[in-house]
């Protein structure tokens, strides 16, 4: 094999490398950074305080917590609508906004502190907080046996312990991976590009398959809310969870967009300079040399 055919080989290689990598990357970068910064994960959520079918799942929920801690005979069926209208619109004030961002950042600090450390106790956070704001908005509302609701310590599991060990290993992995995965994808870019004998006609390679990587990026997660909603317990809204889930993956829908785009456009002005550069004009061609030595002078 001559040397230009095994450069074209290795820089083809090295490119379908990076631009597998590219959609990899961009999902381990959102797993290791996106979701596990507290601050962006709350101001992620915040927004979701208002939408309804997050308030309504749960005023559903949090209604129903209520109904089944309060022992209130046959009045149970009275009372009902009564907390439920109740905490509905306890969902369209200042205060629920508030506690949903604690909440988020009480849950999300947990998982996290449970990922980085040792310890196998399960993951749970203490829905009392909560509670006792319910319960000062009902009772202010003069919702019947408001005043009875207990206010425990309810604590809600996030992760079993038997779960820990293996989510660890996991989220170790997610950040070596988030970290090295972009690194090795534009390193293996450049090394395919700088290899290759026609580096015009590899930059566009790498640019039409960087967008090719970001359609699948963007596929995956439509695959991936299809798949979430689908296997949804009957109690869940499935509105309520897409909305939650568009929340979480909207950095991931961004990126897909941004590499079909760079991609793309790299490409088309890449094909344009290659077809409106002026090209250099050809050599003449440099005359044979006479072989027919000089004639000697006279001495």
């Amino acid at each position: 094999m001559s040397s230009r055919r095994l450069r074209t080989a290795l820089s083809a290689v090295l490119i379908a490398l990076s631009c597998l990598l590219v959609p990899l990357g961009a999902l381990a970068a959102w797993a290791a950074y996106g979701l596990t910064d507290t601050g962006r994960y709350v101001t992620t959520m915040g927004p979701l305080a208002a939408d309804p079918a997050v308030q309504g799942q749960i005023a559903d929920t949090v209604g129903e917590g209520i109904l089944r801690q309060v022992d209130t005979g046959p009045a149970h069926g009275a009372m009902g609508p009564f907390v439920h209208d109740a905490v509905r619109s306890f969902t369209q004030t200042e205060a629920f906004r508030a506690a949903w961002d604690t909440a988020n950042r009480s849950a999300h600090d947990a998982v996290l502190r449970a990922l980085r450390e040792s310890d196998d106790r399960p993951v749970t956070v203490d829905l009392a907080p909560v509670t006792e704001q319910l319960k000062r908005r009902l009772a202010r509302d003069h919702v019947p046996l408001a005043a009875h609701i207990p206010v425990r310590h309810t604590e809600v599991a996030l992760l079993p312990a038997k779960d820990l060990a293996r989510l660890r290993k996991g989220y170790d992995v997610l950040e070596v991976a988030g970290f090295w995965l972009p690194v090795t994808a534009v390193t293996l870019a450049v090394a395919g590009i700088a290899l290759a004998v026609c580096r015009r006609r590899a930059l566009t390679a790498t640019a039409l398959g960087t967008a090719v990587g970001g359609a699948l990026l963007g596929l995956a997660v439509a695959v991936g809310r299809s798949l979430t909603l689908r296997g949804l317990p009957q109690e869940v809204s499935t509105q309520a969870a897409g909305a939650v889930y568009d929340a979480l993956t909207h950095t991931l829908r961004t990126t897909s967009w941004l590499l079909c785009a760079l991609g793309l456009t790299t490409a088309a002005l890449t094909w344009l300079a290659t077809r409106h550069l002026p090209r250099p004009a050809p050599q003449p061609p440099t005359p044979p040399l006479d072989p027919t030595p000089p004639p000697k002078l006279p001495a």
